[in-house]
């Protein structure tokens, strides 16, 4: 019997060795993979000075980035909270201090972080926006990064990100989604259709606005990025709901942020409350597209 108990320790003592080194293993890759540094041709994007570009660029802000940085673009502490794993506060965008703005060096740092995911050092930043934000166009994003050097300072330090050992395992085991910069293209330069109620223009609003990240790369539905909200993202294609709806019905629905059924949209998880900043125009491109799209069923686990 002792020695059945002796095999048994050796055992089991083994295994936890064994998923110790594995855990530290994994620990050590997920870190070095938050910490490589990267490079890109320089885009040498063009400001410009005009008052309907900054117009624009304002525009631009308040749907796609006030959402995840505040109404004053100074950061929301806590962004990004699931326990275990970590926290992230969202970035101040201003140029006061702890601000962005501040840090920023030159244009082509704006660059790197909205078209490539990397900080001024050239490290990861976990903003996965940037899987949207990497298709603006050289003019749109001209735009942006003119307007965000008009904005009034605001003193507030954020911490950025602070991944615990666990996500850093889970990281590199592939359960969190990879960093922004190690998937999107990395264009050096991006051109947009002409901004019309049309598909085309739809669809570049629909690739620039965050609209693949929650409802899928076919749009047909999905699980939400943050792997603690177990909520399901809905169908857009003409499969869903949105088949019954008319181009009025789905202004109204992003204006209200009620649906035609009287279901109350949630702004936590869908951003009505930034998208009904979209002038008619655009709402009416995106409208275009989806209905442009294949018929797909509900994605479902």
């Amino acid at each position: 019997m002792k020695n059945v108990l002796k095999w048994i320790g050796i055992v089991l003592g083994t295994l936890i060795g064994i998923i110790l080194i594995v855990g530290v293993t994994m620990f050590a890759l997920g870190n070095a993979r938050m910490n490589k540094t990267y490079d890109f041709p320089p885009s040498n994007i063009e400001l410009p000075t005009d008052q309907a570009s900054l117009e624009f660029g304002k525009h631009r802000v308040e749907t796609l980035c006030a959402g995840c940085h505040g109404a004053d673009l100074s950061g929301i502490e806590k962004w990004f909270n699931a326990g275990p794993l970590g926290t992230i506060d969202s970035a101040n965008l201003t140029s006061g201090e702890g601000g962005f703005g501040r840090e920023a060096q030159s244009t082509e740092d704006y660059v790197r972080a909205i078209r490539h995911g990397i900080d001024p050092e050239g490290k990861p930043l976990f903003m996965p926006a940037v899987t949207s934000t990497s298709h603006l166009s050289d003019e749109d994003l001209g735009a942006i990064i003119a307007y965000l050097k008009t904005i009034p300072p605001v003193d507030h330090k954020t911490s950025g990100k602070h991944f615990k050992p666990l996500a850093l395992i889970l990281y590199t085991a592939g359960v969190i989604a990879p960093m922004p910069v190690e998937v999107v293209g990395h264009e050096t330069h991006v051109s947009a259709p002409e901004r019309a109620a049309s598909v085309e223009y739809g669809e570049y609003l629909v690739n620039t606005n965050d609209c693949h990240v929650c409802h899928g790369p076919d749009l047909a539905g999905g699980p939400f990025p943050d792997p603690t909200i177990t909520k399901i993202s809905p169908n857009l294609t003409p499969g869903g709901e949105l088949a019954g709806w008319t181009e009025e019905q789905f202004i109204t629905t992003i204006r209200t942020g009620v649906t035609p059924g009287g279901h109350n949209l949630d702004p936590e998880f869908m951003p009505w409350k930034d998208y009904r900043l979209f002038y008619d125009e655009e709402l009416q491109a995106i409208w275009l597209y989806l209905q442009s799209l294949p018929t797909l069923p509900q994605w479902t686990k």
